[in-house]
């Protein structure tokens, strides 16, 4: 089990919590809810150990699209970065639900 953390700037207001996904088999779960300053930050904790730079570039490029200050809790149980890059997609659609 290993734990990240990651910080980016924001500049949009986050107004309600997101919950999206399961954490199970291959699977994760994001929630998301509104930040306490002007930055996005995000806490995965991951099944598999060793690729802290994989996640990285999967949430910079989620972030260049994304600018809201939002507190992000990723729980995953080895999914890929595509199905990664998924979950965050479906977040950010559901803040503007």
């Amino acid at each position: 089990m290993e734990r990240l953390s990651f910080t980016y700037p924001a500049r949009q207001a986050v107004a309600r919590r997101v919950h999206v996904g399961v954490v199970g088999s291959g699977d994760l779960e994001v929630l998301l809810e509104p930040s306490n300053d002007a930055q996005a930050h995000v806490a995965v904790t991951t099944s598999v150990d060793g690729f802290g730079t994989v996640w990285q570039h999967v949430l910079d490029r989620f972030f260049t699209r994304f600018d809201a200050a939002a507190a992000i809790e990723i729980n995953d149980f080895g999914a890929t970065p595509g199905m990664v890059l998924l979950r965050l997609e479906q977040a950010a659609e559901a803040l503007r639900a």
